[in-house]
């Protein structure tokens, strides 16, 4: 079963031409996760199971900023889903969420890409929202895209 979205979210999505199979190899390795996910963002740590540890960063301002959180869900083909909390001194009350879902479409795959949860930052929620909704692009997506059409 997968992750509620709630009702204050960023979304992306992409079509690819390729089987949920074929695109979840992108996401059984953090080798793999790392050549379409490393793009704005850098990966230090994914681990690929529930429980698991997810640890990224970000360059703002000539600064690394981390995030990160639990693999709270990973079913193969279809979903997973981590926490989302910045280390000190940036950190919410309540980490925010990432779920990624693969749909079959076609003869192909729905890929989303949803942070979610901002709903649980109570009156911060619409400037998080906002900045993120204006931040977000596909260049992951169709990163993932080539590499699943052409790997």
């Amino acid at each position: 079963m997968g992750l509620e979205i709630g009702k204050l979210y960023v979304r992306r999505s992409i079509f690819i031409e390729a089987s949920p199979a074929r695109v979840w190899k992108e996401f059984e390795s953090f080798d793999r996760l790392s050549l379409w996910l490393n793009l704005g963002h850098t990966l230090h740590e994914f681990d690929t199971e529930v429980g698991g540890n997810v640890k990224m960063s970000v360059n703002v301002e000539g600064k690394d900023r981390f995030y990160g959180g639990t693999v709270l869900v990973f079913d193969p083909e279809r979903e997973i889903s981590f926490e989302s909390q910045w280390q000190k001194p940036y950190d919410w009350p309540v980490p925010t969420l990432w779920t990624i879902q693969l749909t079959p479409l076609y003869d192909g795959t729905n890929v989303e890409l949803f942070h979610h949860g901002f709903e649980r930052l109570g009156l911060a929620a619409a400037g998080n929202l906002e900045a993120y909704e204006e931040g977000w692009d596909v260049k992951h997506l169709k990163a993932l895209r080539v590499l699943s059409e052409n790997g």
